[in-house]
């Protein structure tokens, strides 16, 4: 399983319009094949900083969905919202704790 985490910088302006995007398509991302879960977290200090965090099969299901109609229309709608080149690492989970 991977995890791909990327930090997204929102206009202020826009910070309603990226939300709405989100709802609108969450369902089809977590659709898609290869997904397993999808989560969108907003800084608490700076409103403006979104991170998407997700779990993937494997790194090429990330690519897949990259290179998919979905992720290229979702994508152009949002990229307009940035302040700032988003940033994505995709990660092993090495360890996972967790209370009982």
């Amino acid at each position: 399983m991977i995890i791909r985490i990327v930090k997204l910088n929102i206009k202020p302006s826009e910070i309603k319009n990226f939300k709405d995007i989100f709802n609108l398509n969450k369902n089809k991302i977590l659709g898609f094949k290869g997904c397993i879960d999808v989560n969108l977290l907003q800084e608490k200090r700076n409103e403006s900083i979104f991170f998407t965090y997700s779990k993937w099969e494997s790194l090429n299901s990330i690519e897949d969905y990259r290179n998919s109609d979905i992720f290229k229309s979702i994508w152009s709608s949002v990229k307009p919202f940035f302040n700032e080149k988003a940033q994505a690492w995709s990660l092993d989970q090495i360890n996972h704790i967790q209370k009982p």
